[in-house]
């Protein structure tokens, strides 16, 4: 998983930017004698309330601007420098640079599209993904992302038409199965969610690390997020990952879950219950022995 960029629900898109444009004119300006150094990484794909976004970018060099103190930013190429601002989630100003390169490159437009996604301009980043489109129909991370877009307006079902173009177009990526899941999901198809979250842990078992439960906090009512955690916890039990399947287990718990019964008879959870980690969250968790109502006691492995 990646980092989450939330907003309060309360906030408006129209407050959100026009307070985002007051921060940009009244932000203090560089200094020419101490410019900043800009790192040569690149900016990772959005993760957020409307799922993994994506953007190949290219290896870029380092930036440095204190080694050449008469260097105009803007003599920076524009492309390469609203990558720069996106590292430094400075959006508005990577969307007034991606706004100068040119219009004929449909990496750009998705570029810009992700840029205004983040700053949660709904509409304005479709037009950005669909402008990318126009250029190369057969773009699979602009394909994905206006796919994240209509999940972010839930139109589930057409989040997972264009979710599944980008998977014919690109079978391999993990994160596009991860956001078809996520979709399926929250338009309560619990079975197909799960077969799309097999295959993207298959191919990637990383594609849910970082914070699995943050995802979940997203998807609206309860008894959606007990089943994705647990579905997850399904998932990560039987690849041998305790950790990640006790906290998913955890977050299940915490959500309302309580089937003591189907907890201990569900095969997936046969390994995981031999553990200390799963002793210790029934312990911790006040859960019972569904025959004899006593506190659970589970065996552990010497």
């Amino acid at each position: 998983m990646r980092t989450i960029y939330r907003l309060p629900a309360a906030v408006s898109r129209g407050l959100l930017l026009l307070s985002s444009v007051f921060l940009l004119a009244y932000a203090p300006c560089t200094r020419a004698e101490d410019p900043p150094d800009f790192p040569a990484s690149a900016p990772e794909p959005f993760f957020g309330t409307f799922g993994l976004g994506q953007q190949d970018y290219p290896s870029a060099q380092p930036v440095s601007l204190s080694s050449s103190p008469g260097l105009d930013i803007y003599s920076i190429k524009p492309e390469t420098l609203g990558d720069l601002m996106m590292i430094h989630q400075r959006y508005l100003a990577a969307i007034e640079a991606y706004q100068r390169a040119p219009k004929d490159s449909a990496v750009v437009w998705n570029k810009l599209g992700i840029a205004y996604q983040h700053m949660y301009a709904l509409d304005i980043a479709k037009l950005q993904y669909e402008k990318a489109l126009a250029l190369n129909p057969k773009y699979p991370e602009a394909l994905n992302n206006l796919g994240t877009v209509y999940y972010g307006q839930q139109d589930y079902h057409r989040a997972e038409k264009y979710y599944q173009k980008a998977i014919r177009l690109k079978p391999d990526s993990a994160s596009f199965f991860s956001n078809l899941g996520t979709a399926y999901f929250a338009d309560r198809n619990y079975k197909k969610g799960l077969e799309a979250y097999r295959k993207a842990f298959s191919l990637d078992p990383e594609v849910f690390f970082g914070d699995p439960t943050q995802h979940v906090a997203e998807m609206g009512p309860i008894d959606e997020q007990i089943t994705l955690n647990y579905a997850m916890a399904q998932l990560y039990a039987q690849a041998g990952m305790v950790d990640q399947a006790i906290r998913c287990l955890r977050m299940a718990i915490i959500d309302g879950f309580n089937d003591d019964k189907k907890l201990m008879e569900d095969k997936a959870f046969a390994a995981l219950r031999l553990t200390p980690q799963f002793h210790l969250l029934m312990t911790e968790e006040h859960f019972k022995d569904p025959n004899t109502e006593q506190s659970l006691v589970v065996r552990t492995k010497p």
